[in-house]
């Protein structure tokens, strides 16, 4: 009973959290990162408290949590900032950042304990084996059947590696976002566009896909595990 509390007022404060972010955000980035972080410390303490089953359940809750949070609040800051080669800005809409950089910073500032620059100067296939064993390859497939692919997976967030690029993908039910810092126009930089737009995913000869956010990345996120290089 007393951890069926915790639970439920855990996931009223993602609710109302993500239910005022998708309305308007006003917070700074400094302020999001806080409240990213205030709201892992309760996940944390409900998962240090809770029996295996429920443990399930708080993973399943935070998994919900991250992907909106990623997706809506965290993008939402980035787009628009500059793309350039050598970029490693630390504040969305000031600097320039590098597509490596762009996710490899979110993720760090979402609260993932990664080597955030260790990682975003290797090919993106290196860590994308590192944040999971979800991964499809393709080589010189249409973007027909990449599409396909996507679209018979459930709902998530990807991290695509390209000939010379990296991206995240996310789909939610029927929409499906490209979000990558884009060198096609530095100016614009970061944004979200359709997969089969004119973009570095669709001239690709190589896409490697990995599936992202799983229950192991998660339980590392609740518990504030860090990643080795």
């Amino acid at each position: 009973m007393k951890f069926s509390l915790i639970l439920f007022t855990s996931l009223f404060l993602i609710s109302c959290q993500v239910q005022s972010a998708e309305i308007v955000l006003k917070e700074t980035y400094p302020e999001l990162i806080a409240q990213v972080k205030k709201q892992q410390t309760t996940f944390k303490t409900a998962y240090q408290k809770a029996d295996s089953t429920s443990r399930d359940s708080i993973i399943e809750a935070a998994q919900d949590y991250l992907l909106t949070t990623i997706t809506t609040n965290f993008f939402n800051h980035w787009y628009g900032t500059e793309w350039d080669f050598n970029g490693t800005t630390r504040t969305p809409g000031e600097g320039k950042i590098a597509c490596g950089y762009f996710i490899t910073t979110v993720l760090t500032d979402a609260g993932f304990k990664i080597p955030r620059v260790y990682w975003a100067q290797q090919a993106s296939e290196y860590y994308i084996k590192r944040m999971t064993t979800d991964i499809k390859r393709y080589s010189g497939a249409s973007m027909e059947k990449v599409i396909t692919y996507f679209k018979e997976r459930e709902d998530g967030l990807y991290v695509v590696g390209l000939d010379s690029h990296v991206g995240f993908v996310y789909k939610r039910g029927k929409k499906l976002q490209f979000v990558h810092a884009s060198y096609y126009n530095p100016k614009e930089g970061v944004k979200s566009e359709n997969l089969d737009s004119k973009n570095p995913l669709s001239a690709s000869e190589y896409r490697v896909i990995g599936r992202i956010l799983d229950k192991e990345m998660v339980r590392k996120w609740i518990l504030e595990e860090e990643w080795e290089k």
